[in-house]
């Protein structure tokens, strides 16, 4: 396993067993513009008008339109390749557990990723590791997004 920054680069599919309960990251940082949020909202038909409608949205809670929790969700993964790069045949995003956003993104805030490797477990292919994730917003106290991220590395 070799290590930069405390980004872990490349990791063998056999040595997974010794990320168990160890803490990865942050990854750098990631903006979140309102392009971004409208594309995300065009593309799942949410286009409610606390994610699409800058100018409705200054006049709402947070005074500015605030990315989709299931957006920011979703760059987990793109986040993950920095922590975490397992030499190995396949890997599959398996699921996530427990999600919840504790707090909002707002358009053009920035947003950076930490993992506890939580649980590794030898399956028949490979491994599968649950990741404590959390998502932190540059100026934001709480995570804006927390989840249990399950992948399975594959031989």
């Amino acid at each position: 396993m070799t290590t930069e920054r405390g980004l872990v680069k490349n990791v063998l599919l056999d040595e997974l067993s010794e990320l168990e309960g160890t803490t990865l990251g942050p990854s750098t940082w990631l903006r979140v513009d309102q392009e971004d949020i409208d594309t995300f909202g065009r593309a799942t038909r949410d286009l409610q008008w606390i994610h699409v409608d800058p100018v409705a949205a200054e006049n709402g809670p947070f005074g500015t339109t605030i990315a989709h929790g299931y957006f920011t969700l979703s760059l987990i993964p793109h986040l993950m390749a920095e922590l975490v790069n397992v030499d190995c045949r396949q890997t599959v995003n398996y699921g996530a557990d427990r999600v919840r956003f504790p707090a909002p993104v707002p358009a053009g805030g920035r947003i950076r990723l930490s993992v506890t490797a939580a649980t590794v477990e030898e399956i028949v292919d490979g491994f599968q590791v649950g990741f404590q994730a959390s998502v932190g917003c540059e100026g934001t106290v709480k995570p804006v997004c927390v989840a249990r991220v399950v992948y399975r590395f594959l031989r």
